[in-house]
């Protein structure tokens, strides 16, 4: 961990830690697709990936590349026992019938009613934002994962979103290079928090109010495991 938080390996790894064995799972697109290098060997966790595929595992080493086995972000993957490949369609069915317990999506903004911002910036050109709306509409447990400010210091989470929207109201947790936050009905919920930062300070780079967990932990990099 720097001066400025975690690392974005260290903070995939934090983030694999809120799955579960037996979870079926989707990564988006970015810092996210970096989780399924930190899922413990012992959790079967299958890997979900809109191109049609379920059950997909770490990035090779280069010399391993199939570039016919990749996720949805075109990034090589390998296989775990039971892998199965399918129409996009039927990934998609996946996606909008609820049936994955855990979603991982990167954010350019969360609001501190759980909005999300994941998919254009203004003022830039993109395609359009894929299947990120079906995955935060459908996913029981969403985590948005990302630095906690911009480049210019202006906060990510914010009251309300001024990007386009992907989803309302779908984060439920918020893992950032700072802190793991939730988001409660009855607004923020500070939960972790890195170690040599103090809460007013994470406050200032946060504009909704932060409550504060009572039993509110240190984000340690003794308690993040990160690949080799």
């Amino acid at each position: 961990m720097s001066a400025d938080g975690l690392s974005r390996e260290e903070m995939a790894s934090r983030a694999a830690q809120e799955l579960k064995d037996g979870d079926y799972v989707n990564l988006g697109q970015g810092m996210p697709t970096r989780v399924g290098n930190h899922i413990p060997s012992h959790l079967k966790v299958m890997l979900h990936g809109e191109n049609g595929i379920l059950g997909f595992g770490p990035q090779p080493p280069r010399d391993k590349w199939d570039q016919d086995l990749i996720n949805a972000g075109k990034e090589p993957v390998t296989l775990t026992p039971g892998a199965s490949f399918f129409s996009s369609d039927v990934s998609f069915l996946m996606l909008r019938g609820g049936h994955l317990d855990v979603c991982i999506l990167g954010a350019y903004q969360v609001s501190e009613k759980g909005d999300i911002a994941n998919w254009r910036v203004p003022g830039r050109t993109f395609g359009g934002m894929g299947g990120a709306m079906d995955i935060a509409a459908g996913a029981k447990y969403l985590i948005a994962m990302m630095t906690h400010v911009h480049k210019d210091g202006s906060p990510k989470i914010v009251n309300r979103c001024s990007y386009p929207l992907t989803a309302k109201q779908a984060v439920n947790r918020i893992i950032t290079d700072l802190a793991v936050i939730d988001v409660t009905d009855e607004g923020l919920l500070l939960r972790e928090i890195v170690p040599g930062l103090e809460v007013e300070s994470l406050e200032r780079m946060t504009e909704p109010a932060l409550k504060v967990a009572q039993d509110l932990k240190p984000l340690e990099v003794s308690a993040v495991r990160v690949s080799s």
